[in-house]
């Protein structure tokens, strides 16, 4: 019951009450009835409590054919009764189960020899379920990209090989002029849906600069980007924003990026495969409850030399605003076309998450550190300054790669969550900025 109780709301848990009496794994025969049942069910990860000593056997062959993230934990034996018996010996057992998974090749995690009332085994149990969430949406996923990268940017050349290979990630191709056909012909055929999703847009932020005409087009692009969505499976996108879409529609996108993203499917500027990648992972981390925000590094702050802006020319979705009564939708600043459809609004306070899935020579690493908001000035688009524990570290970090100017962020603290996915994900290397490596390990197994 107190397991149960620490499980997010919309897990569920199958357990092996149907085995046995004892409904407990110990004959190592009875195996490959777990295996089928949990491969039948399609199950995310395993969970397996060390009773006492023995069935290490049993454990390894289930975890290696069912082949998801593993996490081993005993409960913390009692003091041998008076006349010198030891009931069970738990622990002992999770040491022996660790060197069989070991030779069998299966990662795995663990929780410290705790009792289950204890604070370290509720925070480790909670992070294994938020890491094992990470490699579900991190393996075999299919991410929708918009159009190619723009002409200058090199910075976001992706090898679409060695994603399906190594991590069996799929890029589907969407040709921008199919959105742009499908945009205009949505105009003119779902009159209804497109001034429902227009009266929806004006709840949420100040359109009052832009015209009911190009408001129809905000609200057309976002019902066929849905569409697309749903249609191909599609769990992020990576959309090529500027500039032929200006050309065609003449809007911007961005504040449809960032609905589409506070609906759950985080959208990555720029045709930015490797950043929708991350951004999908950092909102695992939190299980969808929280939506991530896609910005760029660009300028450290003027009087704080640990803190930098975040910032992209507006999409950043409406629910994290520091003020959810602010915000407006007006035309790009920066872009030749100065198109209308950017967002305008301050991010709130609050700790941050920041990381980046990339790759360069065929090696491929996770960028991830934590800080916390600071004040600075203001600057058009969406924004917020972050400080960290050592800003020309990270800055040497970036420079030396294999790493861009663009950074996936969320509000609060997930370093540990993804130091534990990475264990399950192949050829991906943990690159932590700040907590340490040896920071993130010794939060884990502290009470």
């Amino acid at each position: 019951d107190k397991i149960l109780s620490l499980a997010p709301k919309g897990i569920k848990i199958y357990d092996i009450e149907w085995l046995n009496n004892e409904g407990l794994l110990f004959d190592d025969k009875d195996a490959p009835k777990v295996v089928k049942y949990f491969i039948d069910k399609k199950i995310d990860a395993i969970f397996a409590p060390h009773c006492n000593f023995g069935t290490e056997n049993a454990v390894a062959q289930v975890a290696k054919q069912v082949l998801k993230p593993l996490l081993i934990w005993g409960p913390r034996d009692e003091a041998p009764s008076p006349d010198g018996i030891r009931l069970r010996d738990s622990q002992c057992g999770l040491f022996a189960t660790s060197k069989v998974l070991q030779r069998y090749h299966v990662p795995f995690s663990y929780i410290v020899n705790s009792k289950v009332t204890d604070n370290v085994f509720a925070k480790g149990f909670l992070n294994f379920l938020k890491a094992a969430n990470v490699v579900k949406f991190t393996k075999n996923i299919r991410i929708g990209q918009v159009s190619s990268r723009p002409q200058s940017f090199y910075s976001v050349i992706v090898n679409e090989n060695e994603l399906l290979e190594k991590f069996g990630i799929e890029t589907i191709p969407i040709e921008l002029s199919t959105v742009v056909r499908l945009t205009n012909a949505a105009i003119n055929e779902n009159t209804s849906e497109i001034k429902k999703i227009s009266d929806g847009f004006k709840k949420i932020a100040d359109f009052s600069r832009l015209s009911q005409d190009e408001i129809n087009k905000i609200a057309a692009l976002k019902y066929v980007l849905t569409g697309l969505i749903k249609t191909n499976n599609l769990q992020a996108l990576a959309f090529q924003c500027w500039d032929e879409l200006q050309v065609q529609l003449g809007i911007c996108s961005c504040f449809v990026q960032a609905i589409i993203t506070d609906e759950g499917t985080p959208v990555a500027c720029e045709s930015d495969v490797h950043g929708a990648i991350s951004s999908l992972m950092l909102q695992a981390a939190s299980m969808f409850e929280e939506s991530t925000f896609f910005s760029d590094f660009t300028i450290r702050h003027p009087k704080n030399d640990n803190a930098e802006l975040l910032w992209h020319c507006g999409a950043f979705p409406p629910s994290l605003r520091k003020n959810k009564k602010e915000g407006f939708i007006d035309k790009h600043f920066v872009l030749p076309s100065h198109s209308i459809g950017t967002c305008n609004w301050q991010l709130k306070n609050g700790n941050i998450t920041m990381i980046r899935f990339d790759g360069s020579g065929g090696n491929y690493s996770l960028l991830c550190g934590e800080g916390k908001t600071v004040d600075g000035p203001f600057t058009k688009g969406t924004y917020v300054y972050v400080e960290v524990n050592d800003w020309p570290m990270w800055e040497e970090k970036i420079i030396y790669g294999p790493y861009i100017h663009h950074i996936s962020c969320s509000y609060g603290n997930f370093a540990p969550v993804l130091y534990e996915a990475t264990r399950y994900i192949d050829r991906l290397t943990f690159d932590p900025a700040n907590p340490t490596l040896e920071e993130i390990k010794k939060y884990l197994r502290e009470n």
